[in-house]
């Protein structure tokens, strides 16, 4: 097979996260990568200088991808508490199995070490919680920063559900979710 002289940067950043979440961020390397997308070492070594400035940008692009995702179920979702649980329960959809949630765990770990990928995540966090606030307003019991609870609440059924994960994940993240939103949905008592 001979060797394309060109390919996108986002292909070859989207072959970079695929390569990540097989074989784990220390898998990625520049030979790896190279026989994955066909461009030469070299070729890869100039466009992105090394690893550290490689993850990042293949990261940053997977973030990027995220937005979307989330930009595009806020649109569509009511604000309230049931817009609240469709938009997670959506954004938990692309777990699948269980082997491709512990895969993203590894890659989490680069995003944690690197400050620009944490920023896109409090950044996202901001965002994401933002509009469960306005979801969950309506709730006799809410109060500020309901919104990044829940979204807590969302991380956390993410991983208790990796532990045993015998029903599909959106069905155990919208059971944990309504769970959640009924505690919230009760009268305060004076």
């Amino acid at each position: 097979m001979t060797r394309p002289k060109t390919m996108p940067d986002e292909e070859v950043l989207v072959a970079a996260f695929a390569l990540m979440r097989a074989e784990g961020p220390d898998g990625l390397t520049f030979a790896a990568l190279a026989a994955r997308t066909g461009l030469s070492g070299a070729t890869l070594v100039q466009r992105f200088e090394n690893k550290t400035k490689l993850i990042q940008r293949a990261l940053n692009q997977a973030w990027d991808g995220l937005d979307c995702q989330t930009a595009a179920l806020v649109a569509t979702v009511p604000r309230t508490p049931e817009g609240a649980i469709a938009l997670l329960v959506g954004l938990s959809g692309d777990y699948g199995a269980i082997e491709s949630y512990a895969d993203d765990l590894r890659i989490l770990r680069e995003d944690l070490r690197d400050p620009l990928l944490r920023a896109r995540g409090a950044a996202w966090r901001d965002v994401l919680s933002g509009v469960l606030d306005e979801c969950l307003s309506g709730l006799p019991a809410a109060a500020p920063g309901l919104g990044l609870l829940m979204a807590s609440q969302w991380q956390g059924s993410l991983l208790w559900w990796s532990f045993d994960p015998e029903v599909p994940v959106a069905e155990f993240v919208e059971q944990s979710l309504r769970r959640f939103v009924e505690a919230f949905a009760r009268q305060p008592t004076p």
